[in-house]
């Protein structure tokens, strides 16, 4: 038999694994002068294909549907599985039922982690301009606030959708009763008990007012490293020691210094919402639009700096209600009134909590022309959603990310009544 031809396969012994380049069928000689053999041939190139280098690109869907609307009538899922908290849970007891010291790393045993301390600072400021700004934009954009629900809306007249649900609905046929807004409309006020002492006695029902209440990004800021003087808290120099869930060695109880607050504290000033749009005064029509992106970077530092330290801090939540608590573990005070309180004694349901929980976004529909007429309940799917400070920011003249892009559905049409009923 003559040589096989460089580059070419003999189909009746096997074929290698190289890219297949093209076939070659019918009968063909060797060599010449040599025998003929009859078969079929198999041509492939030794040399691999390449494909083409291509950059992938993240672009944004045109759409997003907003998270569901969980049912009062249930508990809130658990932001890790139960499995893992069932795992973790066994993994505890059988230390504890070997007397192994169990191992915790900042900020579990009580001592501040050093590269949050910046962030935990900046996120306070932060929350001061957002508020400042949002008390000035109130001042020039309109803010409507239903007064039976939790529904507000940012235009200039509130909406036709029927879809409130507060006691009285039923007679005004799920309409709205639109009032002015305020800024604890557009900043939900979750508040938490504030501790001197995270890791000392927990609040008991009887002494819930000897702790004030502040906001809780605030609080969970001062627990990062932010030292406020009205809110002192101990800063530990040794670690706190654990045998599963019972504290060996917090380093004694240490008796909480008292309570001082002066009225003309400048370190108070902008932590709170209550009485900012009396505080300060409108500003000039030149400057909305620079306040307005100033609020909207506030707003983002604020959101990013409250998930990144939440990754490190425990903060606690309770499942049935909004109460929130910045702690290793919950308080102990018999507040909540949601579904099956009876049955814990008005005791609330704790576990992990989420950004959203602390920080609630509070989606409001977004308009298109502010001053146009009023969105309508028929042409409600054609709407998009956007957090109440970035609907507020853009219409004050604000560059939006590009994250909120889809919830709002800029890139959507929306149709003419007449021409709703012809869209598929």
């Amino acid at each position: 038999m003559g040589s096989i031809p460089e580059g070419c396969l003999l189909g009746l012994i096997g074929v290698q694994e190289t890219p297949i380049i093209g076939f070659k069928f019918g009968h063909e000689r060797l060599q010449k002068g040599g025998p003929i053999i009859l078969g079929t041939f198999l041509c492939a190139n030794q040399r691999a294909k390449r494909n083409p280098p291509f950059k992938k690109q993240e672009a944004y869907p045109q759409n997003v549907n907003l998270p569901p609307i969980l049912p009062k009538r249930k508990k809130k899922p658990y932001p890790i599985p139960f499995k893992e908290i069932k795992q973790a849970a066994r993994a505890d007891k059988k230390l504890a039922e070997m007397n192994i010291e169990k191992a915790l790393e900042p900020p579990k045993n009580g001592l501040l982690v050093p590269d949050l301390i910046p962030v935990a600072y900046e996120v306070v400021d932060a929350w001061k301009v957002l508020i400042k700004g949002l008390a000035q934009l109130l001042h020039i954009i309109p803010v409507h606030a239903c007064s039976e629900c939790s529904e507000i809306h940012v235009a200039q007249t509130g909406h036709c959708i029927q879809d409130c649900r507060g006691s009285t609905s039923s007679s005004r046929r799920s309409f709205h009763s639109w009032v002015k807004g305020s800024i604890n409309d557009m900043l939900v006020p979750i508040e938490s008990y504030h501790l001197y002492d995270p890791f000392g006695r927990r609040i008991k029902h009887e002494a819930r007012f000897e702790y004030d209440r502040i906001p809780a990004v605030v609080e969970l800021c001062i627990q990062a490293g932010v030292d406020i003087p009205e809110y002192p808290s101990r800063r530990r120099t040794k670690p706190v020691r654990m045998i599963g869930k019972k504290v060996i060695d917090r380093g004694g109880f240490v008796e909480e210094p008292k309570r001082w607050c002066s009225a003309n504290s400048s370190s108070l000033v902008g932590l709170d919402t209550y009485g900012a749009c009396g505080l300060y005064p409108p500003p000039p029509l030149s400057g909305v639009a620079r306040i307005a992106q100033e609020t909207m970077d506030a707003y983002e530092i604020v959101r990013l700096g409250v998930d990144k330290l939440m990754r490190k801090y425990t903060v606690k939540a309770c499942g049935y209600c909004s109460e929130v608590h910045v702690g290793p573990w919950g308080h102990s005070v018999k507040l909540c009134g949601e579904f099956k309180h009876q049955w814990r004694d008005g005791k609330h349901g704790w576990q992990d909590a989420t950004v959203e929980e602390v920080f609630p976004p509070n989606y409001v529909w977004h308009v298109q022309d502010p001053k146009g007429p009023p969105l309508g309940g028929a042409l409600k799917r054609f709407y998009g959603k956007a957090p109440a400070v970035v609907e507020l920011c853009m219409q004050a003249g604000a560059q939006i990310p590009c994250k909120y892009k889809p919830m709002m559905r800029l890139d959507i049409v929306v149709p003419e009544s007449e021409e709703a009923r012809l869209v598929a």
